[in-house]
């Protein structure tokens, strides 16, 4: 081994060079090798397919019906929540001119549809936790500012357990009422982190609008974020929508995953939450509608005519061989771990968008995000040579949605997370009840066999 002798604390080129190559020297760890130990990378069968990892009544993600030789059979996609499918929830909301994410989140808490009576409990318990303790916006906000709203808000969740006498208690009942206090306050961290960031970071106005009593959330979140507080009903709707089609996806994607290990383990929920915050980031996994309008935005700027198939196929076709692009050879939106021949978020956002963005003058983004979903699949059957099943993910349209409301691109995963935090409650009081178990996977050691050398010696 060479030596190693950092003359300062800053790393200097030739020493980082010196640590990465002694790292990949004795770190190896091959495709092929994984799969002869039968090794499920990403806990992913060999169909792609989830693991089963554990049991839910929570949430319930269909995307394809197993035959009986093993083999997948697409099917259009279904989320279920607590047994109701989600569409059905969201034509309640648009017959009846409601504003269901409060309803939501009980049924994903606490397992039914709440009576009129609950309901309005419930909502003004939510409301009334919406405005941060004492002192919260100043020492845990505007004091340490981010320039990542995700990060923000991270720590900010991590504060809160400074705020709560009972945050090491994970009884239900505790647990019940850290989860409303999570639910209600995370918008309002969300926003506060943004306003602090752009103040800091941007030399924008400062401003921290209090939360105007009696909203829904979607209405508070459009109100303390814009400066004059003005929003319309439509608009507060469709964020509604897209936050109702965000609470939860199943205990297996890799947010709420993280936050049942965490929970698993018996640490508190504020660290819990958190954690699953911290996994969202991830462009993997919640940073992948801001991607979406970049790539957009490039196809729009890139195409000569926005009204030739052939055209835009053929672009598609170039960003999947990395000829075209950012180079990741990746169409953002398109694909999905469960999803085979439709996921019915993609379907609600895209058919609950058109009208307000053709009205706010979308509606060209619009129609090429369809062009992009009719499309990729035929550009993925071109390229990859092979009929597997590709289908737009809600990220292809949730975006857009955020765009149409105005809302800055640094807040897009932050919605996300706003969005999920009930879903996140929901899967941790399951586990802390029902599972009761430490997860605790197993890695098999594949590196070598070294003799001790003492230190003299090497």
């Amino acid at each position: 081994m060479a030596d190693f002798f950092p003359e300062v604390a800053q790393l200097a080129p030739e020493d980082l060079n010196l640590l990465r190559d002694t790292f990949h020297r004795n770190n190896t760890i091959d495709v092929e090798t994984s799969e002869r130990l039968g090794v499920k990378r990403g806990l992913r069968n060999p169909d792609g397919t989830g693991v089963l990892a554990g049991l839910t009544n929570i949430c319930d993600v269909i995307g394809y019906n197993r035959k009986e030789d093993g083999t997948i059979e697409p099917i259009d996609g279904k989320l279920i929540y607590r047994g109701i499918d989600v569409e059905r929830i969201v034509k309640e909301a648009l017959d009846q001119d409601r504003f269901l994410f409060e309803e939501v989140a009980w049924l994903l808490l606490f397992g039914e549809l709440p009576n009129a009576k609950n309901l309005k409990h419930f909502t003004e318990i939510i409301d009334a936790h919406r405005e941060l303790p004492p002192g919260f916006p100043q020492t845990m906000i505007m004091n340490a500012p981010s320039p990542n709203i995700m990060n923000k808000i991270a720590r900010s969740v991590l504060s809160m357990y400074s705020y709560d006498d009972e945050a090491e208690d994970t009884s239900l009942e505790s647990t019940i009422k850290q989860s409303i206090n999570l639910i209600a306050g995370l918008p309002t961290m969300m926003i506060y982190s943004y306003i602090a960031k752009i103040h800091v970071y941007d030399h924008g106005s400062l401003y921290f609008h209090y939360p105007i009593r009696g909203l829904s959330t979607a209405e508070h979140v459009l109100s303390i974020y814009r400066p004059d507080q003005q929003y319309t009903h439509e608009e507060a709707k469709l964020l509604d929508l897209c936050m109702v089609v965000h609470a939860d996806h199943g205990g297996g994607n890799c947010s709420t995953f993280a936050d049942r290990v965490l929970s698993s383990a018996g640490t508190d929920i504020y660290s819990a939450v958190a954690a699953a915050i911290c996994c969202l980031k991830g462009p993997k996994h919640g940073g992948a509608n801001l991607k979406v309008m970049k790539q957009l935005d490039y196809i729009l700027d890139t195409v000569q005519d926005p009204d030739n198939d052939a055209e835009i196929l053929a672009l598609l076709e170039k960003i999947l061989k990395k000829q075209a692009g950012d180079g990741s050879g990746l169409i953002y939106g398109i694909g999905h771990a469960v999803y085979t021949i439709s996921d019915p978020r993609a379907r609600l956002l895209r058919d609950y968008s058109k009208d307000l963005a053709f009205e706010k003058g979308f509606g060209r983004d619009w129609t090429m995000l369809t062009k992009i979903e009719a499309l990729a699949p035929i550009a993925f059957e071109h390229v990859k040579g092979d009929r597997k099943r590709v289908c737009a993910n809600f990220d292809l349209y949730s975006g857009l949605v955020y765009r149409i409301l105005g809302i800055a691109e640094e807040l897009f995963t932050p919605m996300f997370a706003i969005a999920r935090c009930p879903g996140w409650c929901a899967h941790r009081m399951e586990e802390l009840e029902f599972a009761n178990r430490i997860i605790r996977p197993a890695y098999k050691y594949v590196g070598e066999n070294h003799t001790y050398i003492p230190l003299e010696e090497r």
